[in-house]
């Protein structure tokens, strides 16, 4: 029973690192390599993400500069960026890409708070399937004579309390990106 325990809290925990995932790619006013990481370039025929043809970094909390290592990359790079759905517009001066993260405006944090709304409510339905299979497999095991009826009622009442406390803290992280978010 500890083992069903421990795979459904790594299961949560999954569920949760893909939230976190999530919002690392939502456009807060401060500028992060991460905003950049899901772009794919067309490099010489060949979709390869932007992080694999040049270095991204983020000299200052506005900017995020990226150098491809091979220059005739720049053009291709550039345009990856423009049809981005980022909404961003590159600075190309030959030796480096310069992105300048504008202030956003309310209406479009906003929009950014109802987006990370709908991810948290995505991770909270994975939260909850996985307590359903969780429950599933101790009434097989219940079923089977694995366990007695008073090990699934108590089974049953750790999964819920995992349960729980990864709602909570799928809710916490939301809060936490909503006030980044709304942070002018």
């Amino acid at each position: 029973m500890q083992s069903l325990l421990n795979d459904g809290k790594k299961r949560m925990d999954g569920a949760i690192s893909a939230l976190k995932k999530e919002f690392d790619k939502l456009r807060t006013g401060r500028a992060t390599t991460a905003l950049v990481d899901n772009i794919i370039v067309d490099y010489y025929g060949t979709p390869t993400p932007l992080n694999q043809l040049a270095s991204v970094s983020v000299p200052d909390p506005k900017t995020i500069t990226i150098q491809p290592w091979d220059k005739g990359a720049f053009a291709s790079t550039e345009k990856a960026i423009m049809s981005s759905d980022l909404g961003l517009t590159p600075v190309n001066d030959g030796k480096i890409i310069r992105i300048s993260i504008p202030p956003l405006t309310e209406e479009r944090r906003k929009d950014l708070v109802k987006v990370a709304k709908k991810y948290t409510e995505d991770c909270k339905i994975a939260i909850r399937n996985v307590r359903r299979d969780l429950n599933d497999s101790l009434k097989t095991m219940e079923k089977d004579k694995e366990i007695s009826e008073d090990e699934k009622k108590k089974g049953e009442a750790d999964v819920q309390k995992l349960t729980d406390d990864f709602v909570k803290l799928s809710e916490s992280t939301l809060e936490a990106k909503e006030k980044e978010i709304l942070e002018i």
